[in-house]
């Protein structure tokens, strides 16, 4: 990270200067305390210039073809002169910490595309399947003049839902052949999502995909009460290029429609939002604590031993931390 100033970095950000784009978002996602405070700096001075974006956040399981689909939405609206940003969320390896990274190798077109952006960040040890910081990168992506922003979550099953809570319009991505799936992905997702696309809807499998919108749509009618927002059931085939134009006008219309509830989703985001950092803020200052530090190995090897209640010995170390 270079030593140029905030303003300057926000200045060139505002320009829509991607690289300068790409270093500020090294930076919010960066845990150093000096990377934070000029971090929390760069935000407050595009904070202007942030908000007016479309957010859609897209979630799918495994095998769904987000990457495929993304690319496909993504060209589609550029050919239509918008500036699309992806925030792609790769997951974390519990051992060694690492990720692949590889959405900007599985979208090479829209890539190379200068109205896109694409961003791909380790998942860490954030669940949810998003990063930690997707929500700063958003914003950031925002004020350098992106009038989509796209989060696409790691894809791993019905525990995806925080992105629900920094999007506009969620979107979720099902495969041809409801049955099994239809099972493993239960409540918790479903009842987030405000538009289902079964994808794959090409070859041999359209039967498969207009049979499994139809088991979505009766899950639906089940899961959902009456009023408000009635989540439709579309299918797409984003390999063939076909129905993605039908997704982004439900999503105009969802807007269309929805346009207050969404001023009172997104405010309802940022109380959230601070109450997030304000449990991160207190968890990072009881790890750092000396005192913590101190007093922290020999209760978790008490724990660990089984000589000790997990209970008691967090009680013990909150004391510890609220006693200084």
């Amino acid at each position: 990270m270079t030593a140029e100033t905030i303003e300057g970095m926000a200045a060139q950000i505002r320009g829509g200067d991607r690289r300068a784009l790409a270093r500020a978002i090294t930076l919010v996602e960066s845990r150093r305390s000096d990377h934070r405070d000029r971090a929390e700096a760069l935000l407050e001075a595009l904070a202007p210039a942030a908000g007016g974006a479309i957010r859609i956040g897209i979630s799918g399981p495994p095998g769904v073809g987000k990457s495929t689909f993304i690319e496909a939405f993504g060209l589609h609206l550029t050919g239509q002169g918008h500036r699309v940003a992806v925030l792609a969320v790769d997951p974390s390896s519990q051992r060694s910490g690492g990720s692949i990274l590889g959405d900007k190798t599985r979208m090479e077109l829209l890539t190379r595309d200068p109205a896109a952006f694409i961003r791909p960040s380790p998942a860490g040890a954030t669940l949810g399947g998003v990063a930690r910081r997707t929500r700063e990168s958003l914003l950031l992506c925002e004020a350098a003049g992106y009038d989509v922003v796209v989060v696409e979550t790691v894809g791993v099953g019905q525990s995806e839902t925080a992105v629900a809570q920094m999007v506009d319009v969620f979107l979720l991505l099902l495969m041809p052949g409801a049955g099994d799936e239809l099972q493993g992905i239960k409540r918790g997702i479903v009842e987030v999502a405000d538009i289902l696309v079964v994808n794959k809807a090409d070859g041999d499998q359209k039967g498969a995909a207009n049979h499994a919108a139809a088991e979505y749509r009766h899950a639906l009618a089940l899961l959902r009460g009456s009023g408000g927002w009635a989540p439709p059931v579309l299918q797409c085939s984003a390999l063939e290029n076909r129905g993605i134009d039908a997704v982004w006008d439900m999503i105009g219309r969802f807007r269309a429609e929805m346009a207050e509830a969404l001023a009172v989703r997104r405010a309802d985001q940022a109380r959230g939002w601070l109450w997030r950092e304000l449990g991160d803020g207190l968890l990072d200052a009881l790890r750092g604590h000396p005192a913590i530090a101190a007093a922290l190995p020999a209760l978790e090897a008490e724990v660990a031993a089984g000589r000790l209640l997990p209970t008691l010995a967090a009680r013990r170390l909150l004391e510890r931390f609220l006693g200084s």
